[in-house]
C-alpha cells in the first residue's frame, strides 16, 4: 500500500495554485466552460502540435502529450490550471498565449454540430478547392498539351504530304525532262538520217552517172572507134612529130 499525499491533497500546493491564480493573467474566453464529449479531439490535436513547435521553435513531443493528456483526462477540462501546469514549458506569455488559442477552438468545436471547429472546416474546404483547382489546372495542362501533341501531329502530316506532292511533281517535271530530251534526240537523229538518206541520194547519183559515162564510152570502143590517149594527143601537136612524118612520106 503507497503512503503518502497526492499534489491534490498537499494544501502547500493548493495554497500555490490559489496564488498563481490570483497573480497570473488569464484570457476572457477561459471563463467559459468545454464539454469534451462535444468535441472531436483527433482533429485538433495536429494544430496542438503544430501551435508548440511554433512557440517553443522545434518540436517537443512531451509537451504535446501533456497537452492532450489533460484535455482527455477530463469531461470539464479547467483551462487556468492547465495554463499554470504549462508555463513552466512555454514561459508564462507563451502559455497565456497557447491556451487563448485553443480554448477558442473548442469552444467553436463545441458549438458545432460536427464537434469540428468552423475554421478547420473552411480550411479544409479552401484546400480542397486549391486542390480541385490544381487538378483542374493540371487537367487543363494536359488537354493543352494533347491538343499540342495532335496540332504537331496534323503538322507533320501536312509537311509529309507536302514533302510528297513536291517529290512527285518533281518526278513528273524529271519524266517530263526525259522525255523531251529523248524526243528532242529522236527529232536530232531523224533530221541526221535525212541528211544522211539526201547525201546518198547524191552520191548514187553521182556514181549513176559516172557508171553512165563509162558505159558510153565501151560502146564507142566496142564499134572500132578509140578515143586517144592524152599522150596520142601530145604527140599529134607536136612540130618535131609533123617533121617526122614528113620526113618519111618524102623517103
Amino acid at each position: 500500500m503507497y503512503t503518502g499525499t497526492s499534489a491534490d491533497q498537499d494544501t502547500r500546493f493548493s495554497d500555490k495554485e490559489k496564488k498563481l491564480l490570483k497573480q497570473m493573467k488569464f484570457s476572457e474566453s477561459l471563463n467559459a466552460k468545454v464539454d469534451m464529449n462535444k468535441v472531436k479531439l483527433d482533429t485538433i490535436k495536429p494544430w496542438i502540435g503544430k501551435r508548440i513547435t511554433e512557440l517553443l521553435g522545434m518540436e517537443d513531443d512531451v509537451v504535446e502529450e501533456f497537452v492532450n493528456n489533460q484535455l482527455e483526462a477530463d469531461t470539464w477540462p479547467d483551462p487556468r490550471k492547465m495554463q499554470i501546469n504549462l508555463t513552466g514549458f512555454l514561459n508564462g506569455k507563451n502559455a497565456r498565449v497557447f491556451m487563448t488559442d485553443l480554448w477558442e477552438l473548442l469552444l467553436s468545436a463545441q458549438e458545432s454540430p460536427s464537434g469540428i471547429p468552423p475554421k478547420f472546416i473552411e480550411q479544409k474546404k479552401e484546400e480542397l478547392k486549391k486542390k480541385m483547382e490544381d487538378q483542374e489546372r493540371v487537367g487543363d495542362m494536359i488537354k493543352k498539351f494533347e491538343k499540342d501533341k495532335e496540332d504537331r501531329e496534323k503538322e507533320r502530316k501536312k509537311d509529309r504530304e507536302r514533302r510528297k506532292s513536291r517529290s512527285r511533281s518533281h518526278t513528273r517535271d524529271r519524266r517530263s525532262r526525259s522525255r523531251d530530251r529523248h524526243r528532242d534526240k529522236r527529232d536530232k537523229e531523224k533530221e541526221r538520217d535525212k541528211y544522211k538518206d539526201h547525201d546518198s541520194d547524191k552520191v548514187r547519183e553521182k556514181h549513176t552517172k559516172r557508171d553512165s559515162r563509162s558505159k558510153s564510152k565501151g560502146k564507142l570502143v566496142s564499134n572500132g572507134h578509140t578515143s586517144p590517149t592524152k599522150k596520142e594527143k601530145s604527140r599529134s601537136c607536136s612540130p618535131k612529130n609533123d617533121i617526122t612524118s614528113t620526113e618519111e612520106k618524102n623517103y
